[in-house]
């Protein structure tokens, strides 16, 4: 076994073929977490053109690629996953079979610790330093629209009922609802960052579009086509206006979901729910086998799932002092942080703190 390390533009296109390759056939060996559009090279070669020390390992047995590691490094040897804080699947795409051993791939990479906080199942290597793991809601479509919107029916009769009736309610106040699953108009994603950065601040949070280098990305995936990979801005119009939106990656089976928004004007029609509606219904007939909705305790998703996917965060580390001191740096942060989010008692009020700073905030731009 060999292990080479490369800049993402030294990456040969027959390198970035089997790379491809290897997700494809994901599903078919017991491995679909691999075939999310975070893994592919698509991300790790847009994600570069913002990122400092974007490096993929590239991991060959025989002479043949049998495995392919994007990750982010400093010039003191930290490891992250790439895009780490945006990025929603990480890990190893591999072919079937293959083992490795994470502190040996860790020492090949020039890294002397390396951080994840949406580990992809099957890591084994790695999820043994994972210090915690979470749910990744997923909506199931590969037996059809129908049959999903049959479950939904069966699972929740009040709450699917209500989301079709204000959908009809919102084409009777003000027009005919259209939607499109492939907008390709700029201005309509101008519009969705613009929804997304106001959420933000209306709720206290940090405004991920106040980074150049996020708004770039999502910018860069937006013009990203093959037949592999893509990324899909949905909108729901109302008479020709924008109410809802969401843009996020597509793989060959998988639609993972990253940035919905919605005008809140509209909002008492739920037009987020309604478009999630209509982003199932049109992937299921592109194909796709799954939505995947993100890591994160939301209602809405809880109210949308079939099930969960399992992500994990935490580290792979050698015995070094940087892995010391930038483990000692991280992990108070983020125990506290899931102790926070996972316990219901200091959730709601920290929730509320960051929304009422939010409107301050809001009110003191304006």
């Amino acid at each position: 076994m060999t292990i080479t390390v490369h800049r993402p533009g030294e990456l040969t296109a027959a390198d970035r073929a089997a790379w491809t390759a290897v997700q494809s056939k994901a599903h078919l060996h017991g491995s679909p977490e691999l075939g999310n559009p975070f893994l592919a090279p698509e991300f790790a070669l847009a994600t570069a053109h913002g990122r400092r020390g974007v490096r993929i390992a590239v991991v060959r047995e025989g002479g043949e690629p049998a495995a392919f590691f994007p990750f982010q490094r400093s010039v003191t040897g930290v490891g992250r996953a790439i895009g780490l804080g945006v990025s929603d699947c990480q890990g190893l795409v591999h072919r079937p079979g293959f083992r490795w051993d994470g502190r040996e791939l860790l020492r090949a990479c020039g890294l002397f610790v390396w951080e994840f906080d949406h580990l992809a199942g099957g890591q084994g290597p790695f999820e043994t330093g994972a210090t915690g793991s979470f749910p990744s809601p997923v909506i199931d479509i590969d037996e059809g629209y129908e049959t999903y919107l049959g479950q939904l029916r069966a699972r929740s009769p009040k709450f699917t009922r209500t989301t079709l009736a204000k959908e009809r309610r919102l084409g009777r106040d003000h027009g005919a609802v259209r939607y499109v699953h492939d907008e390709r108009d700029p201005e309509a994603l101008a519009t969705l960052m613009g929804w997304k950065s106001a959420q933000y601040r209306r709720t206290g949070r940090s405004d991920r579009f106040a980074h150049p280098w996020i708004t770039e990305l999502v910018r860069r995936l937006f013009h990203t086509r093959s037949e592999s990979f893509a990324g899909i801005l949905s909108v729901l119009y109302v008479a020709d206006v924008p109410v809802a939106a969401h843009f996020g990656l597509r793989g060959e089976r998988v639609l993972a979901c990253w940035f919905p928004a919605y005008d809140p004007a509209f909002s008492k029609y739920s037009p987020g729910l309604v478009l999630h509606l209509r982003m199932a219904e049109a992937a299921a007939a592109d194909g796709i086998a799954y939505l995947d909705l993100g890591r994160g305790q939301k209602e809405y998703k809880d109210s949308l799932k079939t099930r969960e996917l399992t992500v994990s965060e935490g580290w792979v580390a050698l015995r070094h002092p940087v892995a010391l001191g930038h483990r000692a740096r991280r992990a108070p942060v983020r125990a506290l942080r899931n102790t926070v989010l996972s316990r219901p008692e200091f959730f709601e009020p920290a929730d509320k703190l960051l929304k009422r700073m939010g409107k301050i905030r809001s009110l003191s731009r304006d």
